[in-house]
């Protein structure tokens, strides 16, 4: 899988060093689906996707959905295990993050992301 490093432009923050890119339908379907957690500034895009689920998970996120021009069209800050989140129709795809990453980053919504392969 490639890796992605995650950056809000408009504050100048690093949201995530290391976020692997979920898209096919497979790795989409699998998403986090087993893993025991989240390491702290990692995450995992998950593109195309305007809606997650969290069936079987063990463990709460904070989920960032993107346009396609990379900017923030709804945050959703701890969803828990079993939960859905709303649809965002405008949203291209997500970054599933460890709990507390958007308040850490100070991302808010309209913010402007950049998203760069590293490896």
């Amino acid at each position: 899988m490639k890796i992605y490093q995650v950056n809000n432009i408009t504050n100048n923050k690093n949201i995530a060093r290391r976020a692997l890119k979920a898209d096919t339908f497979y790795l989409r379907l699998k998403g986090l689906l087993l893993t025991k957690q989240l390491d702290s500034e990692n995450g995992l895009i998950i593109e195309p996707c305007q809606a997650i689920h969290m069936f079987f998970m063990t463990y709460s996120i904070d989920v960032i959905f993107y346009d396609k021009n990379q900017y923030v069209v709804a945050l959703v800050e701890a969803i828990k295990p079993w939960q859905f989140s709303q649809v965002y129709p405008l949203a291209l795809a997500c970054i599933e993050l460890p709990v507390g990453t958007i308040m850490r980053s100070g991302t808010k919504l309209n913010d402007q992301l950049d998203i760069s392969l590293i490896n």
